[in-house]
Parts: C-alpha cells; structure tokens; sequence
C-alpha cells in the first residue's frame, strides 16, 4: 500500500485501480537462501499504522515476540510526494537508519526501480538497502522462518496441518474484502464500483456464516487468516464505509463480524497495534482524488471496541497451546480507546 504517486493522490478515482506486486520479493530466510539470513537486529521493519498491509506484519510480530529481534520504523500517515516519510522522527529522519524518505532505501537497493515505494518494507540496517517489500509473503516468513527468534509460547499462525485451508480462506479474504475495497473506493465507473462493492459484501455474508458457529476462521487458533481479515475489518467503519463508499451495513451493524472484530480487539497483539488517528488521517487526506477538501470526519465513536463481544461461548484458544504476548514495548504504544 501507499506507493508513491506524486501527483497520483489526486487521480484516485479518477483511472482504474489496479494493486501492483511487489517488485523486490527477497526473502528473509532461515537458511539465507536468497542472501539474507534471519539474523537478530540486522533488520528494520517499516510500517504504516495507517496501511492495512503494513498492520499485518505489526500484528505478527506483536504474536511472535519479534520486537527485539526486528526493530520498528513508523511512518507518517499523511505522504507528500516522495512517499512515506519518518517526519515523526526528531529532525525528520528515522534514528537507526539516519534517512528521512522510505524511498533512499529502496534507490540504494535499485537506482531508478520500477513500481513505486510502499509498505511494509523491510531493510537492511548495515547496508541501507531494502531487502523486501512483498506483504504477502512477508509475514508467512515471519510464522515459520524466524522461528528460532519467536518468544517462549508464541502461536503458530501457519500450522502446518491446516495451510491448504488457510491459504484457501485468505485467497478469498484478499480478492474480495482486502482488495475488494479499494477495488470499490478507488472506481472510476459506476459499473466498476457496484461490481466491486457487491463483492465485498457477498464475501462478508459468507465470512459471517462461517464465523457464527467457529470463534476463528480455521482450527480453533488465531492463524494467519485472522490476521488478514481484522486488519481490514478494524478499518471498515472508520474509512471503508464512507470513504470508499462500502455502505451497505457498517460492520457495527453485523452482529457476528462486529463481535469477532471485537475479539480480536481486544486480544492482545490485535488493538494495541491500531492507531484510529493514523488509519483516518491518511485515507482522508492522502486520497484526494476522491476526498478534495481532505476533511477527516469525526466519527464514527469508537467506545464499542472495548464492549463484552461474547464469543468465548464458541471455545477455541487464541494462542493455542501458547501464551499472550508481553507488554507493548516503550516507544510502541498507540492511543488507547475509550473504555
């Protein structure tokens, strides 16, 4: 998410949406295979709090106990032309990395690289280069090549045994509901959008059956396709809903994903990584193809989150034969939401 447009913020809406691959898809690997073994501290993950797919990886590495192993750059949720860049920083440069736009990792990887500059991104800290930008296997790797550096009681998020289902339930997910949304906000047609958002709203009502008599979408664990499909869910009424023009029902409105949203929540790992003001902020004011005045509207009220959601009655164990994670670390923490 969040390449760099340049004047491309104001054409959203205005040309047809098409999400491009990641371009640079290294992996880091318990073997190195492809030169860049899992190694303690020789990484630095790059997120957005705002970007759906950077949240995937900040979820992730909460779950596994990454924190010290992969340090934490955060960038600002409102890009100017060059794309995300470390203005939350002192003197507006990120302090292990000492530059101030994503974009110089990514030159120093590859001068003049096609695609544009998006996140998650990882880089590496002795040589400034980027090392991956592929959210999609991203975080697979984080599951099950960084195991030796997982803390003590840490889930398993790709088991094994159930991966062919996993992978079947997050290929619908991302197609219809994590792509599906922007597919439907970014139109440029009212054929295009109805096509889109029709589909969104087919694959929630199919998630919501499955979801009204299992506490999680495979096994009785928090896998992978948990975390894929919160962090779209957790955004739903916030931005999805008005400013994509996904308004068939607010999730608040769906009694069964309203309450699994909750879970998750208020699982820890899950909403002690989302910043509300981060999310807004960005899709209001970044996307001005399609919101001009670039006004963050005040809704919609966020108390529910931390509302008894009831799911505990489906059983299930969050981390399975697990524990939760720690406390958030210093320096990580998000704003909390109302109780």
């Amino acid at each position: 998410m969040g390449e760099s447009e340049g004047e491309g913020n104001r054409t959203y809406g205005h040309k047809p949406f098409k999400r491009s691959r990641s371009h640079f898809a290294d992996r880091i690997t318990a073997d190195g295979r492809d030169g860049w073994p899992v190694e303690a501290g020789r990484y630095r993950l790059v997120v957005s709090r705002a970007c759906p797919w950077a949240s995937r990886a900040l979820v992730s590495r909460r779950l596994l106990g990454l924190e010290g192993a992969l340090s934490l750059a955060v960038a600002d949720p409102v890009q100017d032309d060059r794309s995300w860049r470390f203005t939350l920083d002192p003197d507006g440069r990120d302090p292990v990395l000492g530059i101030r736009y994503l974009a110089e990792a990514y030159e120093a990887r590859e001068a003049g690289h096609p695609g544009g500059v998006s996140v998650p991104a990882v880089v590496d800290v002795p040589s400034g280069k980027l090392v991956t930008n592929d959210y999609q296997q991203l975080t697979l790797d984080l599951a099950t090549e960084w195991t030796a550096l997982h803390r003590p009681g840490a889930p398993d998020l790709y088991p094994r045994a159930l991966r062919a289902e996993v992978d079947e339930v997050m290929e619908g997910v991302y197609r219809d509901v994590n792509n599906g949304v922007y597919r439907a906000g970014f139109a440029t047609g009212q054929e295009e959008y109805e096509e889109a958002c029709a589909g969104v709203f087919r694959r929630l009502q199919r998630l919501a059956e499955r979801l009204a008599g299992q506490r999680y979408l495979v096994g009785d664990t928090i896998t992978e396709a948990d975390i894929r499909l919160f962090t779209t869910l957790v955004r739903f009424d916030a931005v999805y809903h008005g400013h994509f023009k996904c308004n068939r029902w607010k999730l608040a409105e769906n009694a069964v994903l309203w309450a699994y949203a909750r879970d998750l929540f208020q699982t820890p790992g899950f909403g002690d990584t989302v910043d509300f003001d981060h999310i807004k902020r960005h899709y209001y004011q970044v996307h001005t193809g399609i919101n001009p005045t670039g006004i963050v509207p005040l809704g919609p009220d966020l108390d529910g989150w931390l509302a008894p959601h009831g799911r505990e009655r489906l059983g299930g164990r969050p981390f399975g034969d697990g524990t939760p994670p720690g406390p958030v670390p210093a320096g990580e923490e998000v704003p909390a939401v109302p109780a």
